[in-house]
């Protein structure tokens, strides 16, 4: 099984407001950066985009690390919360639905076609690949689109 290594970061203007993601997708000596944008959105929904659509660039089952600075992903996951979530049928408690659960439903089932671990990075702190995602979604921001950059 191949190795793919996957960098992620989501981006807002305004928290909630127009919104982009990016992502950098690395095995071996390839590299493939992909980003898109969202109109009205949350900083939230675009760190988990990010992690999607990376996951989704794959054509076909990988062994992934998924770096990302998003604390909200990486503990959703590694802490378990989000597979209670679904036990839970997506609420919170008896009358506050989990947010996000559209994005996290989508996450949880490209986590069945991969192997995947999260592993968190400081954000804003000179790692190179969360800096370059960060420049991807920021300018991703307003673009209304979904491209590949190489």
């Amino acid at each position: 099984m191949k190795h793919v290594k996957i960098y992620t970061d989501g981006a807002c203007s305004g928290n909630p407001g127009p919104g982009g993601w990016g992502a950098i997708l690395k095995y071996n000596d390839k590299i493939k950066e992909i980003c898109g944008s969202q109109g009205q959105t949350t900083n939230n929904r675009m760190e988990l985009t990010a992690a999607i659509e990376g996951l989704s660039a794959l054509t076909e089952s990988c062994d992934v690390t998924l770096y990302s600075d998003s604390k909200y992903l990486v503990d959703a996951i590694n802490n378990g919360w989000v597979f209670n979530w679904e036990k839970k049928n997506w609420m919170k408690n008896r009358t506050e639905q989990v947010p996000n659960s559209d994005l996290w439903k989508k996450l949880i089932k490209l986590l069945k076609e991969h192997k995947v671990e999260f592993e968190w990075v400081r954000g804003h702190n000179g790692h190179p690949e969360n800096e370059r995602c960060d420049k991807l979604a920021t300018k991703a921001i307003g673009s209304n689109t979904k491209f590949n950059q190489i």
